[in-house]
């Protein structure tokens, strides 16, 4: 294993625990098109992706085009129950203060998402802005490793000695595109991991050992 000298997180669902929230946002508003799917089968389909694919889901289960206003609602919606009800990840303060190497913010969220997570949590601290990346600037998602690529050029390191640090298999795949040391988090057994040389983890705090 390579040096680490820099390290990625992912936001949703890795340092705040917003993705079964947002999708609750979600299963409401879509249930107003008569689309029925729960908060849980969403969070399985659409964490860690981009919005246009889960829209393209959507109005595909739906069998017709939703408003253009769509997803402009949602995240009005997503906003207010974000500033609501976000929490952060458990021992996502403890890791970010006790990193002594360069680390940034690489999300397939806006960027004014990944902000106002951060601010909510009280996580807005540790990150400038220089150092919160959206696929949204680039124009390129995960699982392409585009956007972590573009983290690590951000940073001066090397691809080889960054690690990220995932939660869903989009972003593993990602890393490991990027060739990036990968660590999973998945604190609750959500997913079966079939990808070779990721290392696993079950608490941000496990991230210590590593770093």
């Amino acid at each position: 294993m390579n040096e680490i000298k820099a390290v990625i997180f992912d936001c949703d669902g890795t340092l705040v625990e917003s993705e079964f929230l947002s999708n609750e946002v979600l299963s409401t508003y879509v249930a107003e098109f008569g689309l029925s799917i729960s908060a849980r089968e969403a969070t399985e389909l659409f964490s860690g992706g981009r919005m246009a694919n889960s829209l393209q889901v959507l109005e595909s289960r739906l069998g017709c085009s939703l408003p253009e206003s769509f997803v402009a609602e949602f995240r009005r919606r997503q906003a207010i129950a974000l500033r609501e009800r976000l929490q952060p990840i458990d021992g996502a303060h403890d890791l970010l203060a006790g990193l002594t190497r360069p680390f940034c913010l690489a999300s397939n969220a806006p960027l004014d998402k990944c902000e106002l997570n951060l601010e909510v949590t009280g996580l807005n601290h540790f990150f400038t802005s220089e150092r919160v990346f959206s696929a949204y600037q680039i124009g390129v998602w995960k699982p392409e490793p585009d956007l972590f690529l573009h983290a690590a050029d951000a940073m001066n390191v090397d691809p080889a000695n960054c690690a990220v640090v995932e939660d869903s298999p989009i972003g593993v795949a990602a890393g490991r595109a990027a060739g990036m040391q990968v660590f999973a988090f998945d604190p609750n057994s959500r997913h079966k991991w079939h990808f070779n040389g990721v290392t696993l983890i079950r608490t941000l705090s496990k991230m210590i050992e590593y770093l």
